[in-house]
Parts: C-alpha cells; sequence; structure tokens
C-alpha cells in the first residue's frame, strides 16, 4: 500500500518548478526534480529521483474547490479524525482544514527509503511547509501544528520512542517530546494535557 505525506496549505500560491528544480540541485546534488504532469508554470506532478534514476517520490498538488481531487483528501482527512483524540486538536484541526486552498502529497517510492534519498525529500517537504500557514500530515502518524509538533493520535498502539508534541489549551500550544509507548504520556496527550513529569514550551494560538 502507497504510504503519503503531505504538506497542507491555506496558500493558493506555490513555489516554481524550477525554484524547487534549483533547491534540490543545489542542497542535493545526487538527486533532480523531473516535471511529469502540467507544466512548469502550472506544475501538477512532479518526480524526485536520484541522478541514475531511483525514484524517491512523486509530488503532487492539488489545489481543494468544489469537485476537486483536493477537496476528496480534505473530506477524507475529517471522516478520520471523527474518533482521534485529544479533542481539542482535532476542533483545530476541523477548523483549520476548511480553509485548506492546496494539498502537496508526496507518495514514497523506494529511493525515499535511502538516508540520502529521505534527506532529498525532508528538504523538499521542508521547502513547501516553511512557506507559513501550512500543516504536514502524515498517513498513519496524524497531523502537526503550524510549528511542526504533533496534534492528534493516528499512530498504532504498538508504537514507542520520543515524538515531539502539542496540545492546545486556552489557545495556546504547549509543547513537549513524550515517549509514545509510555502509557502515561499517552493517556496525558490523549486527554489534552501535558504528562506531568515532563516541561513543556509555549507557543503562540493559531496563526491568523
Amino acid at each position: 500500500m502507497a504510504y503519503y505525506t503531505r504538506v497542507v496549505s491555506k496558500d493558493e500560491e506555490f513555489p516554481s518548478f524550477e525554484e524547487l528544480a534549483e533547491l534540490i540541485r543545489s542542497g542535493h546534488p545526487d538527486f533532480k526534480l523531473t516535471l511529469e504532469e502540467g507544466v512548469e508554470e502550472e506544475w501538477e506532478t512532479l518526480l524526485l529521483s536520484s541522478v541514475d534514476e531511483v525514484e524517491v517520490a512523486l509530488l503532487e498538488r492539488n489545489l481543494v474547490f468544489d469537485g476537486s481531487a483536493g477537496q476528496d483528501v480534505i473530506a477524507d482527512f475529517l471522516e478520520d479524525l471523527e474518533d482521534c483524540k485529544p479533542e481539542s486538536g482535532v476542533a483545530w484541526l476541523e477548523e483549520y482544514l476548511a480553509e485548506v486552498k492546496t494539498v502537496y502529497a508526496f507518495q514514497h517510492l523506494q529511493g525515499a527509503e535511502m538516508v540520502d534519498g529521505g534527506n532529498a525529500l525532508h528538504a523538499l517537504r521542508s521547502a513547501l511547509w516553511e512557506r507559513g500557514d501550512a500543516i504536514i500530515q502524515a498517513d498513519g502518524e496524524g497531523f502537526t501544528n503550524e510549528e511542526g509538533f504533533h496534534i492528534v493520535w493516528q499512530f498504532s498502539d504498538s508504537v514507542s520512542g520520543p515524538w515531539n508534541m502539542g496540545v492546545l489549551q486556552d489557545s495556546v500550544w504547549h509543547q513537549f517530546t513524550m515517549d509514545l509507548g509510555d502509557a502515561d504520556h499517552r493517556a496525558a496527550f490523549l486527554a489534552g494535557e501535558v504528562p506531568s513529569d515532563l516541561t513543556a514550551t509555549l507557543a503562540s494560538g493559531p496563526r491568523e
């Protein structure tokens, strides 16, 4: 089954193909971007691959409007959130998703499993996210806030290890690193609380 990560943006504007291609050329010279669908000024699908043709990821740019594929993605997100926790994170996400204009979907391919390929993919995804007014979604994990902290639980029950998390309380994000496999940490997060043995940093509430 295909694995996707996505940058979910409130912005209709997007970087040009050449801007993204130059980012890869300069920062990851063993990799390249190829235009697969659309034209350079209005690209729709790009292929990230190594210079020796190992495919790393397909990047699709989906606009969100009535009847669009992007709208279908948002509808699927909202359906998947129905049983998620914490409730504060879900409520924030539902409001956020209502304002989304563009979904950048990365289908991870064979080359994404290589360290260098994964780094190139991460650089490309970060370039889109860091433009602002954007969050990140990953299959089997969930969503971040705009600061990159994870705000809903969509992990499997067997997951473990450190992860950067955020809970929203009184319009302020409380952000911390928890052990996903720790039952007490997990219970606190699902309840929308900071685990009692951890210290959180405060961030501003949702950006206007």
